[in-house]
């Protein structure tokens, strides 16, 4: 086990805390990694794509951590823990950021897509908080940060299955909220709204006012950045915030005031 520094009590710092990002090679999970990295976090860069961990991981510097992860296997997400607690000892944060839609309507749609859309978005939330909550409840701390999306509070066309997704994760935070408190975790939601990234590309390639459509229909008129994410995830995952839990933060520019 590798010797990491001793992680802080100031209640802004997150220096020394071991924070596990899925999704974290690029897009707002990337932005959450670096901002954890800038607030002293040691991070374990978790994705799909193992090479773009790696990078990513290199860039943070440090003792950054690259682990390659599919959330929708349980056996590669229990390899994924183990790993983490066999090189730093703990995990003092987990943030459930991977996800993945592809975007037509629900009655088009076949069954197939469900499943994958369903084992990514939502299973692989599951898969990933017991996992990891299982090692927190030994440690009697910890915190949990789960990215869901504005389409769980208010519906997204095109998104049906994805936005059902979103909604369980916000659901499921509750009750998990209240079945760890007592171990000394919290949970909390972060629900993002049409944000810049490589997904919202992909999904409106083919609606290209889309972008515009959005940002006139945003009162702070801009998408967000990944940045604006990884503030609100890096507040939830500091000591400051340890008498919230079981709670959902939108992010979105006021879209969404729900």
């Amino acid at each position: 086990m590798a010797e990491t520094p001793a992680p802080t009590t100031n209640d802004q710092d997150l220096t020394g805390r071991i924070c596990l990002v899925t999704g974290a090679a690029g897009g707002i999970g990337r932005g959450i990694a670096a901002k954890l990295t800038a607030e002293g976090a040691i991070v374990v860069v978790a994705d799909l794509d193992g090479e773009a961990a790696q990078q990513v991981a290199a860039e943070l510097g440090g003792h950054a951590l690259a682990v390659r992860v599919d959330i929708a296997d349980r056996a590669s997400v229990d390899a994924m823990t183990a790993q983490v607690v066999d090189r730093f000892g703990r995990i003092d944060v987990l943030v459930n950021n991977a996800g993945w839609d592809k975007v037509g309507p629900f009655l088009d749609q076949d069954p197939a897509l469900w499943d994958r859309i369903i084992g990514i978005n939502l299973v692989g939330t599951l898969h990933c908080s017991q996992s990891v909550v299982r090692v927190m409840t030994e440690q009697g701390y910890g915190t949990v940060v789960n990215i869901a999306s504005d389409a769980a509070r208010v519906g997204s066309s095109g998104e049906a299955v994805y936005s059902a997704c979103k909604g369980g994760i916000v659901a499921f935070t509750k009750t998990l909220a209240r079945e760890s408190a007592r171990a000394g975790i919290t949970a909390n939601v972060v629900c993002p709204g049409p944000a810049d990234t490589p997904l919202f590309d992909a999904i409106s390639q083919d609606s290209p006012t889309l972008r515009a459509s959005l940002e006139r229909a945003i009162p702070l008129r801009r998408l967000a950045q990944p940045e604006d994410l990884a503030n609100a995830v890096a507040f939830l995952a500091s000591p400051a915030s340890h008498y919230i839990t079981g709670q959902t933060l939108s992010v979105s520019g006021g879209l969404t005031m729900a």
